[in-house]
């Protein structure tokens, strides 16, 4: 964020023409805020307290120079606005679960440039842990199955973990397959699931169901069931698709990457 004391929610707020009467908020919970902005907004959707609302995953990943978190940085953002006007929508949320502990798997603290992480206990614990507990949850409160959804997407921090964790629950790689970004854009943290579900949306037809899993370092995962309307049809070519904004990228050697990213740095 530009900012390390100032919202950023405001500047959008503003930019789009929607202050001053309104509710705005940042939120952090590591790769997992913009799911978690989704429930927020659902949640005053659905209490009546707003006709509609927007959520935003956005981010800038970090990585220590030569750290294995460095060569699948990425950044992104991905926006969704919620109303209760289902005869416009492009999409129904059935229902959301979650699942939350206290797991340090990765961490900076106060002051720190880059942030730090535990290897391989960002696998197991974390990441499989709360995606697996978070999926289930949903889909036995729904009484549904892998195979009752055309598409599924998780967390993206790199190209194996998401395939991993699909197995684990039953998934088909041809499901996961048309939402997976991160060989392509790398790990955009808090924008990486919900690019992943633009990447669907923008393939999907009316009927179709798609999962959606997040998961945020610290730790925790937000398991969405979306159930495709007859609205994708119209409303899909309003914007460009997003493989269209993805081809439309330039190249740069890693010498203008640590430039622009700071990583030049004097002790």
């Amino acid at each position: 964020k530009p900012y390390a004391v100032k919202p950023t929610s405001t500047i959008v707020a503003e930019a789009i023409g929607a202050t001053p009467k309104l509710i705005a908020v940042d939120m952090e919970f590591a790769c997992r805020a913009g799911t978690t902005g989704l429930q927020c907004v659902m949640g005053l959707v659905v209490s009546g307290m707003i006709d509609y609302g927007m959520a935003i995953g956005a981010d800038t990943s970090q990585g220590r120079p030569g750290d294995e978190l460095e060569y699948t940085t990425g950044c992104g953002a991905a926006a969704f606005i919620l109303g209760r006007d289902t005869q416009n929508s492009v999409a129904e949320i059935e229902a959301s679960s979650s699942f939350v502990t206290d797991t340090p798997d990765f961490w900076r603290r106060e002051g720190e440039f880059y942030p730090q992480h535990a290897h391989r206990f960002t696998g197991k614990p974390a990441y499989f842990r709360h995606i697996v507990e978070a999926s289930k949850l949903l889909m036995e409160e729904l009484g549904l199955k892998p195979s009752d959804y055309k598409y599924v997407v998780f967390h993206q921090p790199n190209i194996k973990f998401p395939l991993r964790v699909a197995k684990m629950l039953g998934f088909r790689d041809e499901q996961v397959k048309p939402g997976l970004l991160s060989p392509i854009i790398g790990n955009a943290y808090a924008g990486s699931s919900l690019l992943g579900l633009v990447a669907v949306l923008d393939v999907a037809e009316p009927g179709d169901r798609i999962f959606l899993a997040s998961f945020g370092s610290g730790a925790g995962s937000d398991a969405f069931s979306i159930k495709v309307t007859e609205g994708i049809r119209d409303k899909r070519l309003l914007a460009p698709l997003l493989k269209t904004l993805i081809d439309y990228k330039k190249y740069i050697d890693y010498a203008l990457y640590v430039k622009h990213r700071k990583k030049i740095r004097l002790k």
